[in-house]
């Protein structure tokens, strides 16, 4: 077979199987698709796992970023310190609260996660939060980037990093709040849907309100006859998450560590063939604060290299690949938001993702960096 008749090696895949599709369909013959014991089982694994008494499961990450940061006390008018480099979620959550996102610099081009020194030199009296995120699935420095927030909140960002660790302690447990995301080419999916974890109860309990439209019982709890009516003590929303994604959460969450495994194992087999390579840079070749959990493969092109010649070519030889991400202030929507970002800058035009999953063969990761070979050859 020639490159053009292979199938299409394609950046990320899912690991749902039989066991969620059952799941799922036990819900619907159970008759009861509101968030309700479920979804509370799934919460007690997912705060296990990440070594928090509480965890709140909602219907994406971007909402969970919004209510995080909420409950932190951010407000119209206040500041948040955000990295350029990652999805835009991130930002938007900010000014959807009318606070104003600051962008950091991430470290280094080795060092892709927010730089704890651009933190401590944009903080102002109006920082009320900083939000770090574990980008790729490497927990950032967020001891130094606390440190340098001096007071501000900490609401982590762990759409990458379910499982992944700072020293031994959690990504989702190193700040105020942290914000998962379960969307689809994630470590672990429901399609949908996401999770905040937190060690303060008191945000805890202000996070369950919110998500709920502020109301003091349960829809469940009502079914059932254990509550006739409630309360709405807060001005809330409407972010559960159902039941059916609870029951595939559930599932994914006891795959997690194996397909984490598997991931690694895949980065290890991509460094073997790819660090030799003239020219091209593999971040997080130095970098040893924790445990990763492998949620993207980036490289960096060698300087001045022509990244959409070079997705072309990969392409034309069958393999799909990506950039994480276009940085945030170069959006048109972010026009007149101040952003001096040298190593960003430096970085986001040589950034390129490669193909990364659990169930990736060695043969179809030899033809990528095959492809990717002949593409810098050209």
């Amino acid at each position: 077979m020639t490159a053009a008749t292979l199938p299409m090696i394609t950046l990320s895949e899912t690991t749902l199987g039989e066991e969620e599709a059952q799941a799922a369909a036990a819900v619907v013959r159970s008759g009861w698709l509101t968030q309700g014991e479920r979804v509370a089982a799934f919460e007690r694994a997912f705060a296990e796992m990440v070594g928090t008494p509480h965890a709140i499961a909602v219907a994406n990450c971007t909402v969970a970023l919004e209510l995080a940061l909420e409950a932190v006390g951010v407000r119209a008018g206040d500041e948040v310190i955000v990295p350029a480099l990652t999805f835009v979620a991130t930002a938007n959550a900010v000014r959807r609260l009318g606070a104003v996102p600051v962008f950091a610099d991430v470290t280094s081009e080795d060092d892709l996660t927010m730089s704890p020194q651009d933190v401590a030199r944009k903080r102002t009296k109006k920082t009320r939060a900083v939000c770090p995120v574990h980008y790729a699935g490497w927990a950032a420095d967020v001891d130094a980037i606390a440190r340098a927030a001096d007071g501000a909140a900490i609401v982590e960002d762990c759409a990458h990093s379910p499982g992944a660790t700072l020293g031994r302690r959690a990504c989702g447990a190193l700040g105020a709040v942290g914000a998962f995301s379960f969307f689809s080419n994630k470590n672990m999916t429901t399609g949908e849907g996401g999770m905040l974890t937190t060690h303060d109860e008191a945000l805890a309990s202000s996070l369950r309100l919110a998500r709920a439209h502020g109301m003091t019982t349960s829809t469940l709890d009502r079914h059932r006859g254990h509550a006739y009516t409630y309360d709405v003590a807060r001005v809330g929303t409407n972010a559960r998450m159902d039941e059916i994604r609870a029951a595939i959460g559930a599932i994914q969450l006891r795959k997690l560590p194996a397909n984490n495994a598997l991931r690694a194992e895949r980065v290890r087999w991509y460094r073997e063939r790819l660090s030799s390579v003239d020219g091209l840079e593999l971040p997080f070749s130095h970098v040893s604060r924790g445990e990763s959990v492998d949620h993207l493969f980036v490289v960096l092109l060698p300087p001045g290299r022509d990244r959409g010649a070079v997705m072309s070519a990969l392409r034309a030889d069958g393999v799909q690949s990506s950039i994480h991400y276009p940085p945030t202030h170069t959006f048109k929507a972010y026009e007149g938001f101040e952003a001096i970002l040298p190593v960003t800058d430096r970085v986001t035009p040589r950034l390129l993702t490669l193909p990364l999953h659990p169930t990736l063969e060695r043969a179809q990761l030899d033809r990528v960096c095959d492809a990717l070979v002949r593409a810098l050859a050209r």
